[in-house]
This record gives structure tokens, sequence and C-alpha cells, in this order.
């Protein structure tokens, strides 16, 4: 849940906009390439301060089980992802792929003798563009 009073400076708002306008959950340094563009200025070290700051407000999620380097993504909103055993690209599935853990069935609860307070479910697949280059070499 975002803070209330939160202070999004011009390069807060622009991160925020580039991680919103991707499906990619790009890594710390893609997110500078992607912002570089319209803030040539910009330093990496911002990228990461800011980064760190909008996932603290809740405006991002940190996705730091995927692969080596930590991903961010601005859609908060209850989803699961998977990723590419070859080339690393992540991708979003839709909450109902998952719904019993996604809804905190309370049975579930009752059957761990857990209260669900998260989750973190890993999908591993081929994506598109692998497939492709596999039946095509």
């Amino acid at each position: 849940m975002p803070k209330p009073n939160l202070r999004l400076t011009p390069q807060r708002k622009i991160i925020l906009e580039e991680l919103r306008g991707t499906r990619t959950h790009p890594t710390a340094d893609e997110v500078y390439d992607l912002v570089r563009k319209r803030l040539s200025h910009v330093s990496l070290g911002t990228i990461y301060r800011n980064l760190e700051f909008l996932h603290s407000q809740g405006l991002i999620r940190k996705l730091d089980k995927i692969g080596p380097q930590m991903r961010f993504d601005a859609f908060v909103d209850p989803h699961l992802h998977v990723c590419c055993v070859e080339c690393g690209k992540v991708g979003d599935l839709p909450p109902d792929a998952a719904s019993v853990v996604m809804r905190r069935d309370p049975a579930l609860e009752a059957e761990s003798e857990f209260r669900i307070t998260g989750h973190w479910l890993e999908l591993y697949g081929i994506c598109a563009d692998c497939v492709t280059a596999r039946e095509e070499g």
C-alpha cells in the first residue's frame, strides 16, 4: 500500500513510468538504460536508490528469486511469474493460475496449521522465442 504524502521526484516518476510501460521485469541495469533515454544525466546509483525507495513505498515489487539478478515489477497486483530456463526471460501469469494460493483459502491454512501471509511459487519453462530458436536451429 503506497504511503501518504509520497514525494515522487521527476526521476522517480520516470522510473515508475518506464516500469509500468513494460512487462519484461527489467533488472536495475535495464531500468537504467530505459531511463537514460529520457534523462541522459541520471546515474546508475540514482536508479538503484530510487528503485529501493519505490519498493519501500509499495509502488514496485522486487523479484529477487528469479534468476541471478534482481528484477523489478511495477504491477503489484497479485500475480505469478514464470521464468524461461534458457534465456532468463520473465513473464506474468494470471492470478487464477494458482487460485487456491492466491485466494489464501482458509482450508489451506487449516491443513497446514499456518496463517498464510504470502507465497512464492516458482514456475519455469521455455519462452516462445527460445522454442522458435530451437525449432529453427
